[in-house]
């Protein structure tokens, strides 16, 4: 499969520091409630977008706190396996141009797209 995702770190995520916050300063203050809040929010966005796959990796590429945001959000093709099973499996189940519902994974809080 291929899938892009847009994560929200929050204080009990496995390595709390990213791209847009290096000491993860702001990432420690967020509970894992406020970050379900702030991806709520940018689903809501793109399911009401005319075009929701673009609306997704526009959103991604500025809110995502992965590096794949650079990318939109894309995480090129993968396999069984090679993702935390919680973000998989919810990959998996999903057929391709649909977008999930909150996954919670060691990482943070995600939304994916399936794309292939």
């Amino acid at each position: 499969v291929q899938a892009s995702h847009l994560l929200i770190k929050h204080q009990g995520s496995r390595r709390p520091a990213s791209w847009k916050d290096e000491t993860g300063e702001q990432i420690r203050k967020r509970t894992k409630e406020d970050a379900r809040a702030i991806l709520l929010k940018h689903r809501e966005e793109i399911m009401g977008s005319p075009n929701p796959a673009k609306k997704f990796g526009e959103l991604a590429r500025v809110h995502s706190d992965c590096s794949s945001a650079r990318d939109n959000g894309d995480l090129g093709p993968f396999g069984r396996g090679q993702m935390q099973k919680q973000f998989e499996d919810a990959a998996f189940a999903l057929k391709v141009g649909e977008i999930s519902d909150v996954v919670d994974s060691d990482s943070g809080l995600h939304i994916i797209l399936r794309t292939a």
